[in-house]
């Protein structure tokens, strides 16, 4: 049965291959959208009497095109903004719903004040046999310097903990948790890894990139069951923050099971464009499937038609591949996480079997071997088409940036990591290196596609602090007062493409989401400000009040939010 619903009294905003279009109503029917008007569209209820469907598909529709006033349901939008449903790039859904169920220590100041924050989440959950935590980040303690196990043990000594770095891509463990990995002066790190040590050739309890598994091993696996109950979780406080989409970037073969199973029970809040983990280890299995929507064949809520390579660690840990030293370690250049014959390979194989190939790379040398495999093996591969993606695109060589407009590779970018970055990069890479480092408009100027999300729950998934990073260069205390190298930011327009188009771009799907026009899917929000007519710096403060995918009510918020005229309305909706 047809559902066709009027929202008007909006301001509305669509971004389409960089032209920005406005308007004051949108009619759907069912999950399309059917019209967007402006100012002139018609007042009365009765002056829909004759109005026809403005459809793409006018062949969908068995029924007559005329609409009846009588079966339109009239929404008035209380003067709020429409923006088309954001689309986060690249986030880790699975890591993000248990990061709720984790110590947060995103904003511990020091090695103890985190310790102290996961001796107070230990007491609120004393059931857990395993305490685990995330988001310290060692570079804004007064110390600078990484945390070790001494102190941990102090708090825990019988416990095991396991508190993974704010990037994801270093861990702090306890000797009680090293204890049970069978860790010691011999143990040797793994091949893209490395083992802190101390003077005396010790562990120190911080493990990076690929040594971090020697102890994340050993904590137990969630369930099926509970691995979609944290899934659905993590997407219904996603679908609050805005988002109607995202790519979960590298997922492994029981989480595509759980997603599946969510999927064929109706049961996914907002789309997932997933990526196959590549280290997992029915890998090979999956890409021989080659690419699928969902086990029903009809779903447009589930898409699993692309692999997650990582090539290199993180900047903040010094994981990140560099051609030359870091300019704050001498003989340091950080790691490769794959042996440049098996990377080679790894992407060869996946891009053989029809998948899109979306590919870690932060430093220099990482984004450097990724776009000479690239440029080798799409051609070999005769894949251009499939749109292949680098994600991170961090520290850049100048000479690099042209490289992807010219091989058709996306820039899969987050604003967010460069006001957290900030206080860190330009010691890790130098005055001259910093230039090709989160250099947004660079690329674009290229020709570039940037697709924009947040790396959740590295960073947070609320896409408005990425807006708001986007356009101003700055964090959320408006810091520093002009923009950290704001040569490279973008206007409002462009933050809200890579948002919302150009990521729907990225995952082959910009014919149905990502704008709003007749004939695409009624994904949108609406919320309190208007990021076009609002001071840059107070983006960040935007709240949803309302997401809405496939042309149904996901989210609304309670109705005490303040409206963009200041006033406090009792009633969002009729």
């Amino acid at each position: 049965m047809a559902h066709t619903s009027l929202i008007s009294n909006i301001e509305g905003y669509s971004v389409t291959a960089g032209k920005l279009s406005r308007f004051n109503a949108i009619l759907f029917t069912n999950d399309k959208i059917d019209a967007l008007y402006g100012h002139d569209f018609p007042a009365a209820p009765n002056s829909f009497d004759h109005l026809l469907y403005e459809h793409h598909h006018q062949d969908d529709f068995s029924h007559s095109s005329r609409i009846d006033n009588s079966e339109i349901k009239h929404i008035d939008g209380k003067g709020l903004s429409l923006l088309p449903g954001l689309i986060d790039a690249h986030g880790h859904v699975l890591g993000y719903g248990l990061s709720l169920l984790q110590a947060q220590l995103r904003d511990s100041q020091s090695e103890q004040d985190a310790i102290t924050k996961v001796q107070a989440f230990r007491k609120a959950h004393p059931q857990l046999t395993w305490i685990q935590g995330r988001g310290w980040n060692q570079v804004l303690w007064p110390s600078n310097a990484f945390p070790s196990k001494n102190a941990l043990d102090i708090a825990f000594p019988t416990t095991p903990v396991w508190l993974v770095r704010i990037d994801g891509h270093a861990g702090w463990a306890n000797s009680a948790a090293m204890k049970l990995a069978k860790i010691d002066s011999k143990t040797q790190a793994p091949t893209g890894g490395e083992i802190i040590r101390d003077a005396q050739g010790q562990p120190t309890g911080v493990f990076i990139d690929n040594a971090m598994g020697l102890i994340s091993s050993n904590i137990p696996p969630l369930s099926l069951n509970e691995q979609k109950a944290v899934l659905l979780t993590s997407l219904q406080q996603l679908a609050k923050l805005g988002l109607t989409s995202v790519h979960d970037a590298g997922i492994s073969s029981t989480t595509i099971k759980a997603y599946k199973q969510l999927d064929q029970a109706k049961r996914l809040p907002i789309r997932v464009y997933a990526m196959i983990d590549a280290t997992d280890e029915h890998y090979r299995d999956l890409i021989k499937a080659g690419p699928t929507l969902s086990d029903l064949g009809h779903s447009d809520m589930l898409a699993i038609n692309s692999v997650k390579i990582s090539s290199d660690g993180a900047l903040g840990s010094r994981g990140a591949a560099l051609i030359s030293d870091y300019s704050d370690k001498a003989g340091h250049k950080g790691l490769l996480l794959y042996p440049e014959a098996k990377l080679s390979q790894t992407i060869e194989a996946a891009m053989a079997a029809g998948f899109q190939v979306n590919t870690h790379a932060i430093g220099d040398e990482a984004n450097k071997q990724v776009l000479d495999n690239y440029q080798r093996l799409i051609k070999k591969t005769d894949t251009k088409a499939l749109r292949h993606r680098i994600e991170h695109a961090q520290v850049l060589q100048l000479a690099d940036i042209p490289r992807f407009a010219a091989l058709g590779v996306i820039a899969s970018m987050q604003a967010t990591h460069a006001t957290s970055d900030k206080n860190m990069a330009e010691d890790r890479l130098g005055p001259q290196r910093i230039k090709g480092a989160y250099a947004w408009q660079k690329l674009i100027q290229s020709g570039a596609v940037i697709a924009a999300g947040s790396d959740f729950p590295i960073e947070s998934a609320n896409p408005f602090y990425g807006l708001h990073a986007s356009v101003t260069r700055q964090d959320q205390h408006n810091q520093p007062t002009d923009g950290w190298y704001n040569i490279e930011r973008m206007s409002i327009t462009q933050a809200l493409e890579s948002f919302t188009y150009n990521a729907a771009f990225a995952a082959h799907q910009e014919q149905s989401i990502g704008s709003l026009a007749p004939g695409m899917k009624a994904d949108f929000i609406l919320t309190d400000k208007n990021i076009f007519t609002s001071a840059p710096e107070l983006i960040w403060q935007t709240q949803v009040q309302q997401t809405w995918v496939n042309g149904r009510r996901q989210y609304q918020a309670p109705t005490t939010t303040t409206d963009t005229d200041g006033s406090v309305p009792t009633h969002l909706f009729n």
